[in-house]
């Protein structure tokens, strides 16, 4: 069976499309979200109705990003945090403006099911941000360090990677799995749009929040497919920028 793995959507609904159309995976594969599907473009609540629709037709995983957290509170209590509101969530509640009460409940349970990582049969692991423990995310012991940690990333970036896997040196986070794939860092940051990878860590939030694109890319073989840049895509929107 074929695996796809997405980057981070932020509202992104046509940068979506785009990259589902462009990849064009079969209705047997597998696709893995790795998180923050609202906060961005003017599409947040139209991404998740689309991604709650898809799972219906094929295998979909979804991780839970620190915007889906926030997103997810607000559904539940109507309360919508100062930081929130500057890193999107105006956007993401301007987007509800026209959903009824309903299918507010279905996107809070939604939500609420989503998983914060997970492994599959060939040791990897998918996750928005990253993980602290020596002993694996299951071990972790603040949950919220599975979408807002970026030591994991940070580290696997700056690795000299003349160290073998085998060494001393090598960091024990990044044995316990064969490969790790995040989010949450945009690449822009190391000023590129396209996937990096740091040893054994893949980073797919190749800036759709911003003025990069959105990325999706076939587990095994690590060929990749692309948006138009998002920004280009919502005309007359600032996105994150």
């Amino acid at each position: 069976m074929k695996a796809y793995v997405i980057g981070d959507i932020h509202g992104g609904l046509k940068a979506l499309e785009q990259v589902l159309e462009k990849a064009n995976p079969s209705p047997d594969s597998k696709l893995i979200f790795l998180g923050d599907y609202v906060d961005g473009w003017g599409q947040s609540a139209q991404v998740i109705d689309y991604l709650i629709r898809l799972s219906g037709t094929m295998e979909c995983v979804f991780i839970k990003g620190n915007h889906d957290v926030w997103c997810e509170e607000w559904l539940r209590t109507g309360y919508a945090n100062q930081v929130w509101l500057m890193h999107g969530g105006k956007e993401t509640i301007s987007s509800y403006k026209n959903m009824d009460g309903q299918t507010r409940h279905i996107h809070l349970n939604w939500l609420e099911q989503m998983k914060y990582f997970d492994r599959d049969e060939k040791d990897r692991l998918f996750i928005h941000a990253g993980f602290t423990s020596m002993h694996g995310p299951e071990r972790e012991f603040l949950s919220d360090n599975f979408t807002w940690d970026r030591t994991l990333w940070e580290m696997a970036i700056t690795m000299d990677k003349k160290i073998n896997r085998d060494s001393l040196l090598f960091p024990k986070r990044l044995k316990l799995f064969r490969e790790i794939f995040i989010g949450h860092t945009p690449t822009l940051y190391y000023d590129t749009t396209t996937p990096m990878q740091g040893c054994n860590v893949w980073n797919l939030d190749t800036g759709a929040a911003f003025k990069g694109k959105l990325t999706i890319m076939d587990i095994d073989s690590k060929k990749y497919w692309q948006s138009d840049p998002v920004w280009q895509l919502y005309p007359g929107e600032r996105g994150r920028n």
